[in-house]
């Protein structure tokens, strides 16, 4: 688990697979009660980070695209 904010930073877990699925890709494993558990994958370190992710190297918490998701998302809740 590498997303920093999640209680289970840090942690390592038993890898299932791989799927797409809710439209985004996920990851797949067991916990150590072999309880099965997904999470999205750029929660984890299965694959590269984001290309701005590794740039930014922690300087700036939100790209491009999480900025007008973010918009977009509000101006759905004062319209």
């Amino acid at each position: 688990m590498t997303h920093p904010f999640h209680p289970w930073f840090g942690r390592e877990f038993v890898f299932l697979a791989v799927r797409q699925t809710w439209s985004e890709d996920r990851v797949f494993f067991l916990d150590e009660n072999a309880r099965q558990f997904s999470l999205p994958v750029g929660w984890t370190d299965v694959v590269e980070p984001d290309v701005f992710v590794r740039m930014a190297a922690g300087r700036s918490p939100f790209g491009f695209a999480d900025l007008v998701e973010l918009r977009r998302l509000i101006d759905g809740l004062s319209g």
